[in-house]
C-alpha cells in the first residue's frame, strides 16, 4: 500500500489530472468529491476510495479524511464563486467559519478551510506539486510570436490585471489595442472572453477606430496561493477566444496551468492565436 493523499475535487478535468499524476507517483488517493461540482467520471480513475459530499459539509470532509488515515491533501478543480455564496448549506463548523470572515472572498474562505484542516492534522499542499510539467514555461509557446500591437496590449493588460488581482476581484483582462474591453469578476475566464467578444460585435458601427483583435491577459495574484487557487487555461479557452475574435493569450510563467498540455498549443497554432508566458 502506498502513501495516502486526500484529493478535494471540484469541477473540470483538473482533479482528474491530479488524481492520475498522484497515482502514477505511487500514492493511494482518497477522493472527497464535491457533489455540486465534481465530474462523475472521477469514479473511474482508480482512486483508493471516492466519497461524495456536499459543498458546506466541512465536518464530514474532516471525518472522512481522518477515518481514511489522510494526513496530506490537495484541492483541485474550481468551485464556482456563486456556489460558495449562494448554494452552500453550511454545517455548524463551516457556519462558524463563515461568520468569522472579515472579507468574504474565495481566498479568505478557502484559507480558513485550510487552517481548519491543519488544526485537525490534515495539511493542504500545492495542487500543482504533481503537475509541474503542465505549468506554462517562460517565452513564446506557439509558432507565432505576438505582433507589436499585441505586445502593447499585453503590457497594458498586465498593468490593469495586477491592480484587479491585488483586490482578489479577478485575474483576466481582455484588451483591444490598449483599451480595456472586459475584466473578470465572479464569472470566470471563459465568460469574460465571451462578454468581450459580444461587446466588440455590438460596437461594429462606431468602433471602426478600434482593432477588432482582442488580447487576453491572465495573471496570478500577487500572493497566489497555489494550494487551492491555480490559474488554469485549456483547449476550451482557445475555442472561446477564437469565437470572440481574440488573437493573443498572455500568461504568468510558472504560475498558470496548461490543462491540456501540448494540445492547447496545437489548438492555438491552428487558430493562429499567439500564446506567451512571462
Amino acid at each position: 500500500m502506498g502513501e495516502r493523499i486526500g484529493l478535494i475535487a471540484g469541477n473540470g478535468s483538473f482533479p482528474l489530472l491530479v488524481l492520475d499524476a498522484a497515482r502514477a507517483q505511487g500514492f493511494d488517493v482518497i477522493v472527497a468529491a464535491i457533489k455540486e461540482e465534481a465530474f462523475p467520471e472521477i469514479e473511474a480513475h482508480g482512486a483508493a476510495a471516492v466519497h461524495w459530499l456536499s459543498l458546506g459539509e466541512l465536518s464530514k470532509l474532516i471525518e472522512t479524511f481522518q477515518r481514511e488515515g489522510v494526513r496530506r491533501a490537495v484541492m483541485a478543480g474550481q468551485v464556482k464563486h456563486k456556489q460558495i455564496f449562494s448554494s452552500i448549506r453550511p454545517d455548524w463548523r463551516l457556519a462558524k467559519l463563515l461568520l468569522s470572515l472579515v472579507v468574504r472572498n474565495t481566498d479568505s474562505l478557502l484559507g480558513a478551510v485550510a487552517k481548519t484542516l491543519a488544526d485537525e492534522g490534515i495539511v493542504l499542499e500545492d495542487s500543482t506539486s504533481f503537475l509541474e510539467p503542465l505549468l506554462a514555461q517562460a517565452g513564446v509557446l506557439t509558432k507565432r510570436a505576438p505582433t507589436e500591437q499585441e505586445k502593447a496590449s499585453i503590457d497594458y493588460g498586465r498593468g490593469v490585471a495586477r491592480h484587479l488581482a491585488q483586490y482578489d476581484i479577478g485575474q483576466t483582462v481582455v484588451v483591444a489595442e490598449s483599451a480595456c474591453v472586459a475584466v473578470e469578476a465572479m464569472e470566470g475566464t471563459d465568460a469574460t472572453i465571451e462578454r468581450a467578444g459580444k461587446i466588440m460585435r455590438s460596437l461594429a458601427g462606431d468602433a471602426s477606430t478600434l482593432s477588432r483583435d482582442l488580447t487576453v491577459v491572465k495573471i496570478a495574484k500577487p500572493n497566489q496561493d497555489m494550494r487551492f487557487d491555480v490559474p488554469v487555461v485549456g483547449v476550451k479557452t482557445i475555442a472561446v477566444m477564437r469565437q470572440a475574435g481574440a488573437t493573443c493569450l498572455a500568461l504568468d510563467a510558472g504560475k498558470c496551468l496548461l490543462l491540456d498540455g501540448n494540445a492547447i498549443v496545437t489548438a492555438a497554432d491552428s487558430a493562429n492565436i499567439t500564446m506567451v508566458a512571462d
